[in-house]
């Protein structure tokens, strides 16, 4: 269910999540994943909403990163929405988090499923990485990291 709904709303995806992609500062340094603080919660008890902002996205055997804009859904209360931007190249996505992990699935033109990514919070990175396999569309799975890089 939770797939089908962020697929259905892949058209629906914010269009300004693209423009900000495009305009967005370059990237901080983040955090070390080892900053713990009252502020870190375990990785199960991280929130989408936590997840929203800037992400690096490197994916083994591709050898550049991708920027990943991740805001709230306008549809649907605890989704998540946003852009990835890979050298100029920008695709939609649509996002959720719950107990099964992390699901995020790409389109580049708002109605196909181009690629997935299903991973897990890391624990200990205070929510500012995720881990898991990204699969293109009829493609073989890559594993990826994802690291916040924004606050």
């Amino acid at each position: 269910m939770r797939r089908a709904a962020a697929a259905a709303t892949l058209a629906m995806a914010c269009a300004g999540a693209l423009a900000q992609a495009a305009s967005a500062p370059a990237p901080t340094a983040a955090a070390p994943a080892s900053a713990a603080s009252a502020d870190c919660p375990a990785a199960q008890d991280v929130e989408p909403r936590q997840l929203l902002g800037l992400w690096h996205a490197d994916v083994d055997g591709h050898p550049r990163g991708a920027t990943l804009l991740l805001e709230r859904h306008p549809e649907y209360a605890g989704s998540l929405a946003g852009a990835i931007n890979r050298d100029g190249e920008r695709s939609r996505v649509a996002a959720d988090l719950d107990e099964d992990g992390f699901t995020l699935e790409e389109s580049a033109d708002g109605v196909h499923i181009a690629a997935t990514w299903l991973g897990d919070v890391v624990e200990g990175s205070c929510g500012r990485e995720i881990r898991g396999s990204w699969q293109p569309e009829g493609g073989a799975a890559h594993a990826f990291v994802l690291r916040r890089i924004d606050r």
